[in-house]
């Protein structure tokens, strides 16, 4: 199995992440819940614009975060650290984004906040169960077409 479908299996089971965002001033994290896309390589999560992670983002689009599982045993360790851009979606995208959204986690369906895409540049996930440390990696300039 390659690295990248190591990677998208994870990501597809998994259904809360860690993004953090900064500007010149200040830094701060937040945990969302997500849909994977796996077809653009990105993360969909709804955040409105004026939380602080969310004011965060439209200053400065560059995020870093998480994603891992709650394991007492560090052979079992799994987790992802990754590097993207975020921005709001709008028009079809939005909607194909809000539908699948909706399908995840129905009760977003009785909210309005807005979708937010993380497009992932990089992606470092670190999996135990394969030996301790050993490391699968997706950089988006070397995989575009995967």
């Amino acid at each position: 199995m390659s690295d990248v479908s190591t990677i998208i299996r994870y990501l597809k089971k998994q259904h809360v992440l860690s993004v953090c965002c900064g500007n010149n001033e200040t830094v701060w994290c937040a945990n969302c819940f997500y849909v994977f896309d796996e077809t653009s390589m990105a993360f969909w999560i709804m955040t409105e614009a004026e939380t602080r992670h969310g004011a965060l983002m439209m200053q400065q689009p560059q995020v870093a975060g998480t994603v891992s599982g709650q394991t007492k045993t560090v052979m079992l360790i799994k987790g992802i650290q990754f590097l993207g851009t975020a921005h709001l979606l709008q028009g079809e995208q939005e909607q194909r984004a809000r539908a699948a959204y909706c399908q995840r986690f129905p009760v977003a369906r009785t909210v309005l906040a807005p979708l937010w895409e993380i497009r992932l540049d990089e992606i470092k996930m670190t999996d135990n169960t394969l030996g301790f440390g050993k490391k699968n990696h997706w950089l988006r300039n070397t995989e575009e077409s995967r």
